[in-house]
């Protein structure tokens, strides 16, 4: 081994991590098999925290992205405030409201809206559906059906007596019943009918104008959107609505605005927003989130504790040098140092790859996922099953900042057993064989 200088001149101590303990970290991280290195260890354990790391980030990106779509898609479907109780009862009181709500600023919209379950029959088969009904402005305002009729339109839908006999319908239902758009769809309203003896049930056939794709799957298979004034009439609902929809620039500040939307309905209006709806589906979301975090960090650290055996052999293999280094003046401090850092390396080399990895498939996860479809001939990700026609994925680079630092803590805590075992080591003893 060549002489190490450990001081500047005069026999002064080098500065912490300065160059030569750099240099023999480096030597040591780069020394084959027969010059008493582990290279096959350090590589397994850079692959480890490499694959680990980018798993990590892969995994949470693809949860942000199904929160992301899923949120934006519900959003844009439904509400994100609902007005419902007494100030419903009559028309002038309803309108009144109405009104008053699209005054309060970050409004968007504020719809008069029914929601009633009816059986649809088609030629195919008979299925259960959610019929919705709105008027033909507020069909116009909800973007993400108006703006995704995949066949037929939209022009008939809401004209003529009592809004028309034209409906729209989702393109997975239509195809499960058997119809296309210009095709009649029969309804049946459980309680549309009126008798002597109460209600009854109602059929009646309506126009398919067009189909429609959400881009989720619960609502391409599931929904009907009808003309609020028809609506009214098939469901007996007598003029009324079931809840005024209000949707708002940022659905995020929903819940502030209850304040706002429940002070322009009157004390008759009960406000709801849609983390209130939904609580339980979010916070399910929620949890599972953090729960997946938390146990591929676990991955990461396991990953990260390759490190011990790697080091744990080569100072078993530079025994020698350690306490040569020793007997020329090199303190136990230095040595700890020197192997620190050789583990170190590994860890902030592995996390580095990792983080490259991830963040690129993160990024482009589609492609990815069409050329996986394309060479195996299967889908991979099925729309029926997981609600979107695409697997999503959000990269959210605070957390990608999150994962980096705990994959770097956590190779630096993993180095300092096997370096303060080194720094440890008797000089004597080690040359006592030599």
């Amino acid at each position: 081994m060549t002489d190490v200088p450990l001081g500047a001149g005069g026999g002064g101590r080098a500065a912490p991590f300065g160059l030569w303990e750099r240099m023999l970290a480096g030597r040591y991280l780069r020394a084959k098999r027969s010059q008493g290195g582990v290279a096959l260890i350090s590589i397994i354990s850079f692959v480890g925290i490499m694959l680990a790391v980018a798993v990590l980030i892969i995994v949470m990106s693809v949860m942000n992205g199904f929160r992301a779509e899923l949120l934006g898609k519900i959003l844009g479907f439904n509400g994100h405030l609902f007005v419902t109780g007494g100030v419903l009862d009559s028309a002038a009181e309803r309108d009144r409201a109405v009104s008053q709500v699209l005054k309060i600023p970050g409004v968007t919209q504020a719809a008069p809206v029914i929601e009633a379950q009816a059986i649809a029959m088609g030629p195919s088969q008979t299925t259960g559906a959610i019929v919705r009904g709105l008027s033909r402005r507020d069909m116009l305002a909800t973007a993400i059906v108006s703006r995704n009729i995949t066949h037929g339109s939209m022009n008939a839908f809401g004209t003529g007596e009592y809004g028309g006999d034209t409906v729209l319908i989702g393109e997975r239902l239509a195809e499960a019943v058997g119809v296309k758009a210009g095709d009649t769809i029969a309804l049946v309203s459980p309680s549309g009918g009126a008798t002597a003896f109460g209600s009854a049930p109602l059929q009646k056939t309506y126009t398919v104008g067009g189909t429609f794709t959400a881009g989720m799957s619960q609502y391409d298979q599931g929904y009907i959107f009808m003309p609020l004034a028809q609506a009214q009439l098939f469901f007996g609902r007598e003029g009324g609505v079931d809840a005024i929809e209000i949707k708002v620039a940022e659905p995020d500040k929903a819940p502030a605005m209850k304040a706002d939307v429940s002070r322009a309905v009157g004390p008759a209006g009960l406000v709801a927003d849609w983390t209130q709806r939904d609580s339980s589906y979010w916070g399910a979301l929620k949890v599972e989130h953090n729960v997946m975090g938390l146990i591929l960090s676990l991955l990461v650290m396991i990953a990260a504790m390759n490190i011990i055996s790697g080091l744990v052999m080569l100072v078993k293999n530079k025994g020698r040098d350690i306490a040569i280094l020793r007997t020329i003046g090199a303190g136990q401090g230095s040595i700890l140092r020197i192997f620190f850092m050789t583990g170190a390396a590994i860890g902030a080399a592995g996390t580095a790859g990792g983080l490259i990895l991830g963040v690129l498939v993160s990024l482009y996860i589609g492609p990815i996922q069409s050329f996986v479809e394309w060479a195996t001939g299967q889908q991979v990700f099925a729309s029926d099953v997981y609600f979107l026609s695409r697997l999503p994925a959000k990269v959210d680079w605070s957390e990608v900042a999150l994962i980096t630092v705990f994959s770097l803590i956590m190779s630096m805590v993993w180095t300092l057993p096997p370096a303060w075992r080194a720094s440890r080591l008797d000089p004597v003893e080690a040359l006592r064989y030599e």
